[in-house]
């Protein structure tokens, strides 16, 4: 497997630019727009999923990217629960909500995947290590 040379081509964090894309594009219909307060922390908690991924693939520590993936899964959680909010309060159409739930919920289970894969792989260079 080849090894990733840039942030930029991590899947978690190519989906993560999509589901900030997406949410900012929700965030611009004038009955969400209104809603200061939970437009600017959807679209904060949104841009702190990827960017999350991109400072701790930069931080040169597999324990710094760990921690920095976990902020960013969180993030990601966080998305998810004020995307219902704003479907609650009827900003977002339903197939807008169920669009956006899923995105968030594709971009954790990347976050989830390559955090596993990062465990798995630190298991293997500790074994080997050993030999």
């Amino acid at each position: 497997m080849a090894k990733i040379q840039f942030f930029e081509e991590i899947e978690a964090w190519k989906k993560a630019r999509v589901l900030a894309n997406s949410i900012y594009d929700l965030t611009q219909k004038p009955r969400s727009a209104r809603d200061f307060g939970l437009r600017d922390q959807i679209q904060r908690s949104t841009v702190s999923v990827m960017s999350n991924i991109a400072e701790g693939f930069e931080s040169q520590s597999d324990r710094h990217f760990i921690s920095y993936l976990f902020r960013a899964k969180a993030s990601a959680a966080e998305v998810r629960s004020q995307i219902y909010l704003a479907f609650d309060r009827r900003y977002i159409l339903r197939t807008e909500f169920e669009e956006a739930v899923k995105l968030a919920l594709q971009t954790s289970r990347l976050i989830a995947g390559f955090l596993n894969y990062l465990g798995s792989a630190r298991k293997q260079l500790k074994k080997t290590s050993r030999c």
